[in-house]
Formats: structure tokens, sequence, C-alpha cells
């Protein structure tokens, strides 16, 4: 399953990608990428992703922890 871990700050999304790439060596490092919210305009309100597929499920409450420490949350696709 693709989890979708959201910040407002590209430098925390890139430290929470190279971690999950040290934790998940398997899934190499996850994508980091730049989505605009719907209906904004502003590129300022713009949040960075970072996207990571196939992390176990049984390890989710730990990656939650870890994006939290970047007051970030994750969604699953």
């Amino acid at each position: 399953m693709r989890q979708l871990l959201v910040f407002a700050e590209r430098d925390d999304a890139e430290e929470v990608a190279e971690t999950l790439g040290e934790w998940f060596p398997e899934l190499g490092v996850p994508r980091v990428v730049r989505e605009t919210l719907a209906g904004e305009d502003d590129a300022e309100d713009a949040q960075w992703l970072v996207v990571a597929d196939g992390i176990d499920e049984g390890r989710l409450a730990e990656v939650d922890a870890l994006v939290e420490r970047y007051d970030g949350w994750r969604e699953s696709e």
C-alpha cells in the first residue's frame, strides 16, 4: 500500500525520506514531491509529500511517530 507523508517544509520531508531509506533499505529512498492544494493560488501553500510504497503495516506506528516529530501526518492510498 502506498503511504503519503505530508509536511509543510521541504527539509522535513527530505529528512524523513532519508530516514525511511535507512529503515527500509529494500525500498530505496522514497520520492519527495511538492503538491499544491486544490484551489490554492499561492505556491507557498504547497505541501511536501514523501511517497513510500511497500512499508510493512506492522511498522506504520513507528513511521507515524517519525512523521509526528516533524509536524506531519500520514495518509494511505
